[in-house]
C-alpha cells in the first residue's frame, strides 16, 4: 500500500491534471465552433454569389414585316423604317435614274439586282403608302416602281436588316434606302460596312411569291 507520503502526491497530481483537462477541453470546443462558422459561413457566400449572377439579355434583333405572298414588307432599322424585298433584304433606289427610267444597266446590274414582277405591279401591299408600279427593262423583264423610282437589292446586304448600301457612291451614282410612303432616306448611316467587292448579285423576282 501507499504510504501517506504517496497517497497525498497522487491527489496532488490529480487536483494539478483537472484543471489542465478542462482547459483543453474548453480549447477543442472553440476549435469545433470556429469550423462550423467557418463552414457554415461559406455556404452563406457561395449562395449570394450565386443568386447575384447576371441574366443573359434577351435578343432585339429587328425582323422584317413582310406579309404573305407580298412583294414588299417594312423593317425598322437606325436609318427609320425601310422597304424590304419579299426575302427581308433591304430595297435600294438609285440617283442617277429617274422616275419611270432606270440608268443601272451593264456592270451595275452586277451588284444591284432590280426587283422584277412577273406582270402588273400590285395596287397596293399592307404597310406601304408608297405608289407601286412597274417598267419595262430592254431584256423585258418587269421591274418594281415605288412612287416612279425603280428600286434594287444590294449584293453587300448578305442577310435581312442589312444596309450597306445607303448614301454608298457606287456605280455612277448615289444609293438610298426608301421609305414605306416611297421616300428617298438620304440621312444616317450605313449600318453595315459595304465590302470592297461586292458579290455579284442575281435579280431578284417576287413571281414565285404572288401577290398581298
Amino acid at each position: 500500500m501507499p504510504t501517506g507520503t504517496a497517497r497525498t502526491r497522487q491527489t496532488i497530481d490529480r487536483i494539478g491534471r483537472r484543471p489542465l483537462a478542462a482547459t483543453l477541453g474548453l480549447a477543442a470546443t472553440g476549435l469545433l465552433l470556429a469550423a462550423c462558422g467557418s463552414t457554415s459561413g461559406g455556404t452563406g457566400s457561395t449562395a449570394a454569389g450565386a443568386g447575384s449572377t447576371p441574366s443573359t439579355a434577351a435578343s432585339t434583333t429587328a425582323t422584317p414585316s413582310v406579309p404573305p405572298g407580298a412583294v414588299l414588307g417594312t423593317l425598322s432599322t437606325p436609318l427609320g423604317t425601310v422597304l424590304v424585298d419579299s426575302h427581308g433584304h433591304t430595297v435600294y433606289v438609285y440617283a442617277a435614274d429617274s422616275p419611270g427610267h432606270s440608268n443601272c444597266t451593264g456592270t451595275c446590274l452586277t451588284y444591284w439586282a432590280p426587283i422584277t414582277v412577273p406582270a402588273a405591279a400590285p395596287a397596293a401591299v399592307p404597310g406601304v403608302t408608297g405608289v407601286l408600279g412597274e417598267i419595262m427593262r430592254s431584256d423585258g423583264t418587269h421591274q418594281l416602281t415605288v412612287n416612279g423610282w425603280p428600286v434594287y437589292d444590294y449584293s453587300g446586304d448578305t442577310s435581312p436588316g442589312m444596309t450597306s448600301g445607303q448614301g454608298q457612291n457606287l456605280n455612277g451614282g448615289l444609293w438610298w434606302v426608301v421609305s414605306p410612303a416611297g421616300v428617298q432616306i438620304k440621312s444616317g448611316s450605313a449600318t453595315s460596312s459595304a465590302p470592297a467587292s461586292p458579290k455579284p448579285s442575281a435579280s431578284k423576282s417576287s413571281s414565285s411569291g404572288g401577290w398581298a
